[in-house]
């Protein structure tokens, strides 16, 4: 924006701030219904129009100039890509020039992090961490609400059961429970202790519904699926965070058997503002409303528009089919005014909600932005919560950790000195690296004097160039150990990175086996948005990290890994198939009536003729550098009644040399039911501290719904039978087991 554009709009904010004088006295609802009086239908629709201006504030062409005319006209409700103190400021100040002077919201996919880059959210669910994952997504939000952010669309609660869709990097993984937990502690994280203050903004559950299950793994593809695991598996997250508080919702790109998300009733007012009595309001994905079209479900802008409000898509973000056609459906009685005021209604008590009536700046504070933007403890809190996040996959002959004194280390690998790829998918700042730690500085941190560090890229990601494999192994011969940084770059997971062939890209895994001829102990730092394919680094590399995409303090994280300053705890919310050819794949799957009950005798059993059943590694799953026993089982009933609950307790031991954390998880099996149940599903889980040879009793809780899942008329019943308990390290490593009967 031109100097002459910024002083000019500066101009009008002082004569024009503080907006309309609504009395603080007056609730919120009395306020919004005395402003929605006042409002013509022209300006309601304004409302539920969303720009994104990424060019507003650039020179001067004619797409901006039109976005500011209608900004000034009252003919839009909220900007996204403004970000930073000084624009929304600015683009505040044309807000307030309306008629109503109605503020606008600004928002941004502030993803894993504003300034300071946490992990990526998959990796964040890794840590089983519901506290550090709530820090998480506080930090980000206060850093962008110190630079004028009112609303983040995340977070992403899909679950993900397809590691070929490259949005598994923004959920939560696999599992309904433990997504549920994950994605109510973003919301309250981002949100904070109430919307208004200036260290929180709205957080935006997305997307509304199923589009984690998107055929074959395909970006915005269809989906199709039965009632029954609509509403268990992929709808409780959702519901999880509306119970949280959730500002927003966020509607789907897919198609659900047949209709698509943007349009679909069903979802929107039966479930989500019926069902659930939700009070927010609901915006589209960027352009799914005309999207309606491509997919054959409008013919046109104005039916599109037509079908998505009526369905209960209160903004329209990008495809103006609102602001082109729902005055006219209106005037011609296609859409009822109600609909239009209901959603109006929504978006105008958020914003008194966030204070923005009484202060439109509230949230644009240069000062407050300079300060929250450097405090230097977000970093340490990044560090920490990417500790939190890796997994240890291997660690054969406790080759891990190393000793810092040791002599000559090999850093090999195209992922080594990156830093951009350590950022992931989804940063808002993808300029600024310089606050990005690599593997090699978070190494050379690390090591003593004596210890001689070599480096040698060896090769590229995704290329097929083997020229720099001679360099490689000359440089690995001298050393004693080898540290090899492989896996994807950050532009091959995430939103339209959907891949076919998981597998390492390039020629990494062949560099690995060359070197692995040298015989000398390889240590694999594997990075990635998604579950990968690695087979010969996880059944020939001597330990096998897998570190995600980490952050800004990523490097300094896997050091602190790699050389037992701390001791991993990380456990996989995703299992790891051995080839695609058994995507989807994951823990909680249903038996057949010719289940495979030895892997040596497959005949006329469901399972592959060329490989087993049976994931790399399975969800649930990581080590230590200690070990955990687990002993002494009871249960406080055999048998309970529908209202009673089980308590299960056992004792946790910390049976190894050093302290560690350990995520000990319950899972049940509904042995016979009306409907066919899963193998198994995760329950309930406790992250547990131990020093080494302490012991702790650990308790779950076992109730009606945890017993409970949607029968063929989709009752929540827990039905009378008998249940298998089984608590373990990993969905595939089960340490105890027992029974017990819910009572007619």
């Amino acid at each position: 924006m031109s100097k002459k554009r910024i002083l000019t709009l500066a101009f009008f904010s002082c004569f024009i701030f503080p907006g309309v004088a609504w009395a603080q006295s007056q609730g919120i609802d009395q306020r919004v219904e005395d402003l929605l009086k006042q409002m013509t239908l022209e300006e309601k629709v304004g409302q539920l129009n969303q720009y994104s201006g990424k060019e507003v504030t650039g020179p001067v062409n004619e797409k901006n100039t039109n976005q500011l005319n209608d900004i000034k006209a009252g003919w839009v409700g909220s900007m996204l890509n403004v970000k930073g103190v000084k624009d929304t400021r600015a683009i505040q100040a044309v807000a307030l020039q309306s008629r109503l002077k109605i503020p606008l919201l600004f928002s941004l996919d502030v993803i894993h992090g504003y300034r300071t880059v946490f992990p990526i959210p998959l990796a964040e669910a890794a840590s089983w961490d519901l506290e550090a994952i709530r820090l998480s997504a506080h930090i980000a939000a206060k850093e962008a609400a110190a630079s004028g952010i009112h609303w983040t669309f995340a977070p992403m609660v899909d679950i993900s059961r397809d590691p070929r869709w490259g949005r598994v990097m923004e959920g939560a993984g696999e599992d309904t429970y433990l997504g549920s937990l994950i994605g109510a502690a973003r919301v309250k994280g981002f949100q904070g202790e109430k919307l208004g203050g200036t260290d929180a903004v709205m957080a935006c559950a997305k997307h509304f519904a199923a589009y984690g299950a998107a055929l074959a793994g395909r970006d915005y593809n269809a989906v199709d699926m039965s009632p029954q695991m609509l509403w268990e598996s992929y709808l409780p997250p959702f519901k999880a965070a509306a119970d949280a508080g959730v500002a927003t919702f966020m509607n789907s790109f897919n198609t659900l058997n047949g209709v698509p998300a943007t349009g679909n009733s069903y979802l929107q007012r039966d479930i989500l503002k019926g069902q659930w009595n939700y009070k927010g309001f609901v915006v589209s994905d960027w352009g799914s409303i005309g999207e309606m079209i491509a997919h054959g479900f409008a013919k046109n802008s104005e039916e599109a528009a037509l079908k998505a409000i009526t369905a209960g898509s209160d903004m329209d973000m990008e495809s103006v089919a609102y602001k082109k056609s729902l005055v006219k459906l209106v005037q011609e009685g296609k859409v009822k005014q109600e609909l239009v005021d209901d959603a109006v209604r929504r978006i105008l008590y958020k914003k008194f909600e966030l204070g923005l009536f009484d202060d439109p700046y509230k949230f644009s504070d240069a000062k407050r932005e300079q300060k929250v933007l450097n405090d230097p403890q977000h970093k340490l809190i990044a560090r920490e919560v990417a500790q939190k996040s890796i997994v240890l996959l291997k660690n054969e002959n406790n080759t891990l950790p190393l000793s810092k004194n040791t002599q000559t280390i090999a850093l090999i690998g195209p992922l080594v000195q990156s830093k951009r790829d350590l950022a992931g998918s989804w940063i808002v700042q993808p300029g600024d690296t310089t606050i990005i730690v690599n593997l090699l500085e978070g190494v050379q941190q690390k090591v003593g004097k004596k210890t001689k560090l070599l480096y040698a890229k060896g090769c590229d990601v995704k290329s097929n160039s083997q020229a720099g494999f001679a360099e490689a192994l000359q440089t690995a011969k001298s050393a004693d150990v080898i540290v090899m940084a492989v896996g994807e770059t950050w532009d091959m997971s995430g939103e339209a990175k959907s891949r076919t062939n998981i597998n390492l890209p390039g020629q990494q895994e062949a560099l690995f086996m060359e070197l692995q001829k040298l015989g000398k102990p390889i240590v694999a730092v594997v990075m990635g948005g998604r579950p990968l394919i690695f087979d010969q680094i996880a059944d020939k590399a001597s330990a096998v990290v897998f570190a995600w995409w980490l952050g800004n303090e990523g490097g300094n994280a896997i050091a602190n890994v790699l050389f037992g300053d701390y001791n991993p705890s990380g456990k996989l919310p995703m299992t790891f198939p051995r080839n695609v050819g058994q995507i989807p794949l994951s823990y909680n799957f249903y038996n057949t009536g010719r289940p495979v009950l030895n892997e040596k005798n497959i005949v006329y059993r469901s399972a592959y003729i060329d490989a087993p059943n049976t994931p790399k590694y399975a969800f649930g799953y990581g080590l230590s550098y200690t070990t955990f026993g687990y002993s002494d089982l009871k249960l406080s009933k055999s048998k309970i009644a529908p209202h009673e609950k089980l308590e299960v307790s056992f004792t946790l031991t910390n049976t190894g040399k050093v302290a560690g954390e350990e995520v000990a998880q319950l899972y049940l099996q509904d042995k016979v039911a009306s409907l066919a149940r899963p193998v198994k599903e995760l329950k309930d889980f406790r992250k547990v501290m131990l020093k080494p040879g302490e012991s702790k009793t650990i308790t779950f809780t076992i109730d009606q719904n945890k017993l409970s899942f949607y029968n063929q008329e989709l009752q929540w019943v827990a039905e009378p039978g008998d249940f298998k308990l089984m608590i373990g390290t990993a969905s595939d490593n089960i340490k105890l087991t027992g029974e017990f009967a819910l009572a007619e």
